[in-house]
């Protein structure tokens, strides 16, 4: 799986512009919305925010790969309990804390 890096239309569209724009080469070519354009401060404080944000919530990554199916796991509540589930559960985010 790649990393995330976030490009200059995700931080244009997560300041509030969908649309009205067109970049190229990681630049802003043209600007069509009625929106004021962002400087590029903001929006490379907007790109430094959204890698931040990707990159704390790396443990929930790393849990959604490390859980069990949906439908192993009720398996496991039918035929072990509710307390067999809950350790193996509890493993996965013991293995992958929060931050």
């Amino acid at each position: 799986m790649s990393e995330f890096v976030p490009n200059i239309s995700d931080a244009i569209k997560d300041l509030g512009i969908d649309g009205g724009f067109k970049i190229i080469d990681g630049k802003i070519a043209k600007w069509y919305s009625e929106k004021e354009q962002p400087s590029e401060e903001q929006i490379q404080a907007k790109l430094a925010e959204l890698q931040a944000d990707y990159d704390t919530k790396k443990y929930q990554r790393d849990r959604a790969v490390a859980y069990p199916s949906i439908a192993d796991q009720l398996d496991k509540i039918y035929h072990s309990g509710i307390d067999a589930w809950k350790k193996d559960i509890k493993a996965v985010k013991d293995k992958f804390p929060k931050p």
